[in-house]
């Protein structure tokens, strides 16, 4: 039975680490303030900048911190998640501590007597398939126990190697085309997804491009909203951002987490 619910508050890409302590405490004051007023909130991956294991987090106070708002938040409202590009390695031990349920990508959901199909959106960047091809291995479960059983100290040190890697090639192709259309998502892709899930409304995040968009393609048509990343610490990459997207029986739009 896919998840129901009458009203519901979704977001993603928060990148949450010790780095930044202004995005941390937002997402802490939206658990106690704005998200108790909905029946559900969806996380659609990458809560964190990166998760090596779930048992890196009784290594990291900042991590406890977390678990212990998501743990308090899901005893006042259904709390769901869904695996992101950089914490697909988060597991059942975290899940359960938080209280949270666990969603596979991409799934449908009904909130509000409508269904919407909700992913991460990774899968989605079908253009990038240098990406497409890291992540298909990287997703194969023999691969992630192989890396799981390597010293905490290996595993950080590769996570913090790949950010690095990932870092350097954005910089050097964040002005192209080809940056563009890499970063984004595919109509074929969005098209297909939809079709499996026999929907016509899509809510995604990663791409950082928060949108409402009114797409077709071969005679298909279909809604895309678009998540906002979090990020109140770095000020001189341009506008503070930090939204989320309310469904309710008033329709569906973006709430600025900043101005309230």
């Amino acid at each position: 039975m896919i998840p129901r619910h009458a009203s519901a508050l979704l977001i993603s890409d928060l990148h949450l680490t010790p780095s930044m302590p202004l995005t941390a405490q937002r997402f802490f004051d939206f658990c106690e303030k704005e998200a108790p007023k909905v029946e559900a909130v969806f996380i659609l991956g990458d809560l964190f900048e990166y998760w090596v294991g779930d048992d890196a987090a009784a290594h990291s106070p900042f991590q406890q911190e977390v678990q212990r708002v998501l743990a308090n938040l899901s005893t006042k409202v259904k709390t769901y998640y869904l695996h992101g590009n950089r914490d697909f390695l988060i597991g059942h031990s975290f899940i359960k501590k938080t209280g949270m349920t666990l969603l596979p990508d991409p799934i449908t959901v009904e909130i509000a007597s409508k269904k919407w199909v909700l992913a991460h959106g990774d899968a989605l960047c079908t253009a990038d398939v240098g990406y497409q091809i890291f992540r298909g291995w990287v997703r194969k479960p023999w691969i992630q126990k192989i890396f799981l059983s390597l010293p905490l100290n290996w595993r950080k040190g590769i996570a913090q190697h790949l950010r690095s890697n990932s870092h350097t090639q954005y910089q050097q192709t964040k002005a192209s085309n080809t940056h563009q259309l890499k970063m984004d998502v595919t109509k074929q892709a969005c098209a297909a997804v939809l079709r499996d899930q026999s929907g016509d409304l899509l809510i995604h995040g990663h791409t950082h491009m928060p949108a409402h968009h009114e797409e077709s393609i071969d005679g298909q048509q279909w809604q895309r909203w678009v998540l906002s990343d979090w990020d109140l610490d770095h000020p001189e990459s341009g506008r503070p951002r930090a939204s989320a997207l309310l469904i309710d029986d008033a329709g569906t739009r973006y709430i600025d987490l900043i101005k309230n």
